[in-house]
Parts: C-alpha cells; sequence; structure tokens
C-alpha cells in the first residue's frame, strides 16, 4: 500500500504547479478520502476545544469534517490560491464558514503557534523539514497526525494501520533537557539531569544529595513521570513533574 501511495503522489509531480504557472507547491494535491479523515481525527482526539491546523489543506476536507462531525475549529495552510478559494466555497457549502478559515501561505512560514491539532499528508522530506518549525513553535502536549509517512528519527508516539496505510501519531514534548530539583512530601530534595532525544529521555538522580537509580521516564507533552529508587533499598517512588513558564515543577 506504501509503493501504492508513493505511486501516486509520483504520477502527481506534473502538477506541482498550480494553475498560476508560476507557483511551485511544496506537494501535489492527493485528497484523503473519508474514512482516513475520521481515522485521523479519532487518532489525535479531536474535540470542541480543539484547534486544527492543516498544512497543506488542498480543498479543506479535512478540517471541514473537524467542524461538522467533531466541533473544533480550524486553520488550512495552502500555498495554491486556487485550492484555498475551492475549500472557502465548500465550508460554505457545507455550513461551516464560520469555524474554519483558510489561508493562502507557505506552511514554512505561516504562524502555527495556536494550533492544539496539527494535520499532515505531505511526502517525507517534507515531514522532516517541517519538525523543527513543529517542535520549537508548537505547545508541548499539540498533537500531530500524519497520514502515510513519518517524521524521520523522530518515533510516533502511537501509530494506526487502516486500509493498508499508517496513520502517525506524535505528542509535542516538553523541553526537558538540563537539571531540576524539587522536594518530596516530607521535605527530602531530589534532584535530576536529564539529557532528551524528542520524547526519550535518560539521566541520573539524586535524593538528598545521595545518587539513585533513575529507574523510568517518561514524557508525554508537559508532563514528565518519573520512578526513582535506591539499588539497594529496593524502594522505587513515583513523581509527576509538569513543565511549565520553562520549568519542571513537581504535582504529586
Amino acid at each position: 500500500m506504501l509503493k501504492d501511495i508513493l505511486d501516486d503522489l509520483e504520477s502527481f509531480a506534473a502538477d506541482n504547479f498550480s494553475d498560476d504557472p508560476d507557483l511551485f507547491l511544496h506537494v501535489p494535491f492527493v485528497p484523503s478520502d473519508e474514512n482516513i479523515v475520521e481515522a485521523m481525527l479519532e487518532l489525535a482526539e479531536v474535540g470542541p476545544k480543539d484547534l486544527v491546523y492543516d498544512l497543506g489543506s488542498g480543498d479543506g476536507r479535512i478540517l471541514i469534517h473537524a467542524a461538522r462531525h467533531r466541533d473544533a475549529r480550524g486553520i488550512g495552510i495552502d500555498i495554491d490560491p486556487v485550492r484555498v478559494a475551492d475549500a472557502m466555497e465548500l465550508a460554505g457549502r457545507m455550513g461551516v464558514e464560520y469555524v474554519v478559515d483558510f489561508i493562502e501561505g507557505d506552511m514554512f512560514e505561516v504562524d502555527i503557534s495556536p494550533a492544539t491539532v496539527v494535520t499532515l499528508y505531505l511526502f517525507p522530506d517534507i515531514n522532516v523539514r517541517l519538525r523543527p518549525r513543529l517542535l520549537s513553535e508548537l505547545r508541548p502536549g499539540t498533537r500531530i497526525v500524519s497520514h502515510a509517512f513519518d517524521m524521520g528519527d523522530w518515533k510516533p508516539d502511537d501509530v494506526l494501520r487502516l486500509e493498508g496505510t499508517l496513520l502517525y501519531k506524535w505528542i509535542v514534548p516538553a523541553q526537558v533537557a538540563g537539571t531540576w530539583e524539587w522536594e518530596g512530601r516530607d521535605g527530602t530534595p531530589f534532584r535530576v539531569e536529564l539529557k532528551q532525544k524528542f520524547q526519550e529521555v535518560e539521566g541520573r538522580a539524586w535524593r538528598g544529595g545521595r545518587p539513585i537509580s533513575l529507574a523510568e521516564a517518561k514524557l508525554q507533552g508537559d508532563r514528565l513521570e518519573l520512578l526513582l529508587g535506591d539499588g539497594e533499598a529496593g524502594s522505587l517512588e513515583s513523581f509527576t513533574l509538569k513543565f511549565a513558564q520553562g520549568k519542571l515543577k513537581s504535582v504529586r
């Protein structure tokens, strides 16, 4: 199925220009079918509180579906003015023109920071080029879903296989690398020194100035769960830290 998708995309290579002959598109427009659209939104857990950004929004079907069936707001970004006009017309026909908007612009330049969900159906190399923006400009906890293509060595948090294709989900991780200190319930001081690669975290830990084991570190969005222990005593303590305003703070 992946080969079929790649073949389809290659067959559209000649269509990488819009009706404006001077406008070159980052990717050709290849629409996702309705089952895939619904599965992408389900995987991202889209709901009424979400603002969905679709990068390379084409005819707008993902955002229109999200508005009609999940009461979500949406912003579509497409460099092709013809696609933007088509999407606005379709949104009007579907009665959701007040909750979705479509912007003619470059996905590498338009502000994406307000998004709570980002949807993608782009070439693999475009995903990788977008990755630094997604990690640095989106808030921790923002969900990203991609149809068919991954993000290189940024491992997905979830993968769904549907109709022979793969859907990938990432949750933007907080930047937690560094040294952090907090106190336990009894006032005992704890300290960790963390290294990070995307959502994967490792490091060292101390309790009361004494080295202890960092048995487990799980980062999801702005929440970091740590399991700290003493190898000799065999006891483990769990902590949940929340990243906010540039700091990690213990929440229990």
